[in-house]
């Protein structure tokens, strides 16, 4: 047994490392969001690490017995026989060596090494493949956009739904979640259905596995924990507006519609009239009859269904599923306005993906699949070093001029580079500057590019996707352009002007006959027409 006074040290010193790489690991800069979110799956593995070691010192330290046991043997008075604990544990290390005799020493190094990404090894000639990336589908694109379109098919198979939204709609639909519950102007009769809780927890699985892949360092568990138990305590107090259970619409049959029971037929029935109806109906007579000769009760003729034991288990498995969604619709909210930010992002590059042509899709997708460029080989000289260390402060997230550093704040405010200006066309998107600025100070050999926002976004992805739906053209004559009504009146008078200059253009245009005579282009036909010239 080894002493459990070193098994302690060896777990406070595993801590005190994996707390340094964890340090060293989240201080490093990020560029890109893939290296990003490589980086929080790295950290929150480290996490998990200190967590068991941090578990197994407790039972440790909790051990009175063992401990007791081990001081009293290192603080005994001297005897003959001192040394033959030493003696055991050594013939204990001896063994496990023979018996591994190819086992490497440092396993814990490598262990920190291989978290941090520094391989004591040299590099090999394949490339592996990265784990995270795994992780995530194409469309997810590493994390950066959600994949819903198996979940949009869903929802529009629902029924009662009314019109049909397309994907873009479907998005919108979500992200209202950040105001009310989700969903909530659906029907009672759709939100009760079985349909239904089986649609919101396939989207609840799914959102919950993506907001653990792209935030590994945030618990989800326990903000659903906290999000089922404010549930718990409004189903209990009856505050959950549009999921009251209506008695007269759960029928015993189980199907959450509103109906009169035969208790002879043992069948429901829509509509009064119908049930009506069927009273005069040979099965109806033949039914009573048996029933009155077994001796059952007479069929209840308000609809009430007979109360037995099947009635009463389907009536509480239809109040279990009503809760279920419930809860389910609470969660998914909650997850929703957690991954809000990427909900926007993936509006946006569906709008984007929209607005391209089949080329260049096919071209976006070769992209992606191309490797990316292999990192800056590191140099050894220690000025470039503290170069690449030093951090830049820009409290005030000025712009960056071609030197990497923030501009100053007098250019910032001169320019006007603070100022909001918010396109309609964009679904009132606001841009952060307007023009392309290049300033050379003479004082200091330095040229600042101040980069356009607002100019440059006509000619972009977003304000073309919105002039498309207008039906209207992204050209020139609509730079500047940014309310959808003067866009139309606009385009309205474009369209006048254009007949005008055809007017123009017959009756000013000289042509020649060969005589030499000359005629404008009107006259000219004319007379060509009727064979005189």
């Amino acid at each position: 047994m080894d002493s459990i006074i070193e098994l302690q040290r060896q777990n406070h010193e595993e801590l005190e490392r994996f707390e340094r790489g964890l340090s060293s690991l989240l201080s490093r800069n990020q560029p890109t969001h893939e290296a990003k979110l490589q980086t929080e799956h790295k950290a929150s593995q480290i996490l998990d690490r200190i967590q068991s070691r941090a578990l197994t010192l407790n039972s440790l330290y909790q051990d009175e017995d063992a401990r007791k046991a081990e001081i009293n043997s290192l603080s005994a008075p001297a005897q003959a026989n001192d040394l033959s604990e030493f003696y055991s544990r050594l013939v204990k290390i001896q063994e496990h060596h023979a018996k591994y005799p190819d086992s490497v020493p440092g396993g814990f190094d490598l262990e920190i090494a291989a978290l941090l990404d520094e391989p004591n090894q040299e590099e090999e000639e394949y490339e592996e493949e990265d784990p995270v990336s795994l992780l995530f589908s194409g469309e997810e694109s590493y994390g950066k956009y959600v994949d819903l379109y198996a979940h949009h098919t869903a929802y529009t198979n629902l029924k009662n739904i009314g019109k049909r939204p397309g994907y873009l709609q479907y998005l919108d639909l979500l992200l209202a979640a950040q105001f009310d519950p989700v969903h909530n102007n659906l029907p009672k009769e759709t939100r009760f259905s079985k349909d239904y809780e089986i649609y919101i927890q396939n989207l609840y699985t799914y959102l919950l596995s993506f907001a653990k892949r792209t935030q590994p360092l945030v618990d989800v568990d326990t903000q659903q924990q906290e999000a089922e138990a404010d549930f718990n305590k409004l189903w209990e107090a009856r505050e959950l507006s549009g999921w009251e259970e209506n008695k007269s619409q759960v029928s015993a049959n189980g199907n959450g519609s509103a109906g009169i029971w035969c208790a002879a037929c043992q069948k429901q029935y829509a509509k009064q009239t119908v049930y009506d109806a069927h009273l005069t109906s040979k099965k109806h007579i033949k039914a009573a009859a048996r029933q009155d000769v077994t001796g059952a009760p007479p069929p209840n003729p308000n609809g009430t269904p007979t109360p037995t034991t099947a009635p009463t288990i389907t009536k509480s498995s239809v109040s279990a599923r009503i809760r279920n969604s419930a809860r389910l619709t609470h969660l998914v909210t909650s997850l929703l306005v957690s991954v809000i930010s990427t909900m926007n992002d993936t509006k946006s590059n569906v709008e984007r993906r929209f607005s391209l042509t089949a080329r260049e899709r096919e071209q976006e997708l070769l992209d992606q699949a191309k490797p990316p460029p292999p990192p800056p080989t590191a140099t050894n000289g220690p000025e470039e070093e503290e170069e690449e260390e030093e951090r830049i402060y820009n409290p005030l997230k000025l712009p960056l001029g071609w030197d990497g550093k923030p501009i100053p704040y007098w250019l910032y405010k001169l320019h006007g580079l603070g100022v909001e200006y918010r396109c309609e066309i964009c679904s009132d998107h606001v841009y952060m500057g307007r023009r392309v600025i290049f300033l050379t100070c003479f004082a200091l050999p330095l040229t600042f590019l101040l980069r356009k926002n607002f100019d440059r976004h006509f000619q972009e992805s977003r304000h073309a996707f919105g002039m498309r739906a207008l039906g209207l053209p992204n050209t020139k004559h609509f730079h500047e352009i940014t309310r959808i009504e003067d866009a139309l009146a606009l385009a309205e008078k474009l369209k006048q002007e254009g007949r005008h200059e055809i007017f123009e253009q017959e009756t000013m245009e000289e042509l020649e006959d060969d005589e030499g005579n000359v005629y404008n282009r009107k006259t000219y036909e004319d007379l060509k027409k009727q064979g005189l010239i």
